[in-house]
């Protein structure tokens, strides 16, 4: 078991501006420099320009720590495929998936980071049900949805966890480069829970808390929570040496 050197920060960003700003200032303010390894901020055509100067903001703040941030142009489409692109090109022991737009916390990376190294094996994911009144300016329908999604998911998979699709998680490098990964929309944030779980991963919860994004409209509409459940049923039954490349 390698033990946890320091992370990858992935940061798919498409219209976020003040938010990318105040996500790497909070984690530089928490986070001690040698536990980061590099900020990857993951763009595409469709990325604002103002989001590139706010990427090019952060880069000079992290800098100023001894902390590269790079910019990484993705290749393959979609929200899901901004994140394996960042995974493939991560350099750092052990990779955190987040959102640089608050709706994922940046105060929880040192939490994270602590996690990590108590248990550098593993998975690490964030949950939005462990504390009451952690969802603030969420859908109603969806929260009803993702409460049933999640009970649904947790008893389809026999784990006891709470928070399966939510996509804030740092894993070790090489067990998400060594996955064969298939989806490219949303449904991959499901993705990354369910092959780690088949492959006999084990996945320790820690609390966070989500807020509604204050600037740009999400990509994730409800009907792509549904799409979920195709992934769902398609792991559940495959094979495990089947999901490694």
């Amino acid at each position: 078991m390698n033990p946890f050197q320091n992370v990858s920060i992935l940061l798919p960003t498409l219209n976020e501006t003040f938010s990318f700003t105040q996500t790497i200032e909070i984690i530089l303010d928490e986070c001690s420099p040698e536990d980061i390894c590099e900020f990857l901020a993951i763009v595409c055509e469709r990325t604002e320009r103002e989001s590139l100067k706010a990427i090019e903001e952060g880069r000079r703040l992290a800098q100023k720590k001894g902390i590269d941030l790079q910019i990484l142009y993705q290749n393959l489409p979609y929200a899901g495929g901004a994140l394996r692109d960042g995974i493939m090109a991560a350099k750092g022991s052990h990779i955190l998936m987040m959102a640089p737009d608050l709706e994922t916390d940046p105060h929880n990376v040192k939490d994270f980071i602590a996690a990590g190294k108590q248990y550098p094996g593993d998975m690490i994911t964030a949950s939005r049900w462990l504390q009451k009144g952690s969802f603030h300016g969420y859908n109603k329908l969806k929260y009803i949805l993702n409460l049933i999604f999640q009970r649904f998911f947790s008893w389809f998979y026999r784990v006891k966890l709470t928070d399966i699709s939510f996509a804030y998680r740092l894993a070790p490098t090489g067990l998400l480069q060594s996955i064969k990964w298939e989806e490219m929309k949303h449904p991959f944030f499901l993705e990354t829970a369910l092959k780690p779980i088949k492959l006999g991963i084990k996945i320790h919860e820690i609390p966070s808390s989500w807020s509604a994004r204050r600037e740009g409209e999400s990509q994730n509409s409800l009907l792509q929570t549904f799409k979920y459940l195709k992934i769902a049923f398609k792991v559940k039954f495959e094979k495990g040496e089947k999901l490694l490349k």
